[in-house]
């Protein structure tokens, strides 16, 4: 049934669906995989479909190529949403979705952020996509190993569509200003460099491109069917850039492994980009902070030993300051832990404790290693033969401290780099001393102290 308004509805629509591709020669980017000769173009054009997930960023095509190949495999495109599709009513289409199968008809159904879905209604899906009742097709801003059913997911495809560079940002609003959908009986003239700028603010994100495009148009003026957009109107839409940071998502953890791994790789330059691109998201400077204390221990420990009292120090200005005030301290911190001397010889010394822990039984503490605060604990015999090390001239004693079975066992072993050098020396003194004193008679010598 057709409305008197069908026309005018239609131009009304954002340009993003206005100009939405209709088959693949008219999709943009993802030449990974819908190039000529590539996987999933092989797939569409054969028409030999299986489940599959889309995962990328926003606005880079995973609706659009749902919707080519709901067109190219003339199959009966449903689509799906978390919020209003109940389990009942899931099992009702997929049952339908069933019996249409008997007659030969293909039923492809499109998840948009599949990742929203329950495993309740993920669970619904399976057994029809086990049976070939439906072509499932997900789409998912998050990663499909932590978001979607493993049973879904190992029946299913995953192709990884990448965000728009610049240069294909460019070239695709280049394309659509020639498309007769988008401005119809209008020439629009806008410069090469302010496209470029609507790319660097859509971030490869094609849907803020292109919503970004129709605003600058409606906002500038026309004279005889030829809109110019001006450098102002520019100036005033790019005015801040959008930054993509989900502070619950993948790619909080994404940018605070890249701060990490470029401090650990001295190079400050990195670390600070890493570092402003999750202050200016929002995230939160004690976290931030946080991570740093963290940072300071597990990569540098004691190869300078002013880096976890620095760290400590700048969470505390942060807790003290809090934004935008403490975002140079932070700045501060990360320098100095980029620039420091790197050693993980402490956290390694944990992990090896650890693994023997684990590996072994849960030793008794000897003896002379337990305080005798009772008189029955002293007549049992805790704390004899216990040997103060104030009391002997090196403050180094023979006695042993490990369980039986780990003699011998080591977990510190510290490296040549900035201060550790002196305690790997102070620690080849320690272990040469008991060496030449270990199993023989030492007797207790007044202390100085």
């Amino acid at each position: 049934m057709t409305s008197l308004f069908d026309d005018i509805s239609d131009y009304n629509r954002p340009l993003a669906a206005r100009v939405r591709p209709r088959n693949l020669d008219e999709f943009f980017g993802q030449t990974h995989l819908i190039g000529q000769g590539k996987v999933l173009r092989k797939m569409i054009e054969q028409g030999q479909m299986s489940s599959m997930i889309f995962w990328g960023p926003p606005g880079v095509g995973k609706t659009t190529l749902a919707n080519i190949i709901a067109k190219q495999t003339q199959a009966q495109f449903i689509t799906f949403s978390a919020v209003t599709s109940g389990i009942k009513e899931i099992r009702a289409i997929m049952q339908e979705a069933e019996a249409n199968r008997q007659y030969g008809e293909r039923t492809l159904v499109f998840i948009d952020e599949i990742h929203r879905f329950n495993k309740a209604q993920q669970d619904a899906f399976l057994p029809f996509v086990e049976k070939g009742s439906i072509v499932l097709i997900g789409a998912t801003t998050e990663n499909p190993s932590f978001e979607v059913n493993s049973a879904l997911l190992s029946r299913s495809k995953v192709f990884v569509l990448n965000k728009l560079s610049v240069e294909e940002m460019v070239a695709l609003m280049t394309r659509i200003l020639k498309d007769e959908r988008a401005f119809p009986n209008q020439t629009i003239a806008i410069s090469h460099d302010n496209l470029t700028k609507i790319a660097l603010y859509a971030d490869g994100d094609a849907r803020i491109a292109l919503n970004t495009l129709e605003m600058a148009v409606l906002n500038s003026k026309e004279q005889d069917g030829r809109v110019e957009v001006s450098e102002a109107i520019m100036e005033e839409l790019l005015d801040k850039k959008m930054l993509f940071y989900d502070k619950t998502g993948e790619e909080h953890y994404n940018i605070i492994s890249a701060l990490h791994k470029s401090m650990r790789n001295s190079d400050p330059d990195a670390a600070i980009y890493w570092m402003t691109r999750m202050l200016d998201g929002g995230e939160d400077p004690l976290y931030i902070a946080r991570r740093l204390i963290r940072f300071a221990s597990e990569d540098i420990g004691l190869a300078d030993t002013r880096a976890l009292s620095l760290t400590v120090e700048t969470f505390q200005a942060c807790q003290m300051l809090g934004l935008p005030e403490c975002d140079v301290h932070l700045t501060e911190a990360v320098i100095y832990l980029s620039l420091a001397p790197k050693s993980n010889a402490v956290y390694k010394a944990r992990l090896r404790a650890a693994k023997d822990v684990k590996d072994t039984q849960n030793e008794p503490v000897p003896l002379h290693l337990r305080n005798a605060t009772t008189k029955f604990m002293k007549e049992v015999g805790y704390g004899k033969g216990y040997q103060l090390a104030h009391f002997y001239e090196d403050k180094l004693t023979t006695m042993q401290t490990i369980p039986d079975n780990l003699v011998g066992h080591t977990y510190y072993h510290p490296t040549e780099e900035g201060n550790e050098r002196r305690f790997k020396e102070r620690l080849n003194y320690i272990r040469d001393w008991h060496r030449k004193h270990d199993g023989s008679t030492q007797e207790p010598k007044p202390s100085e102290n």
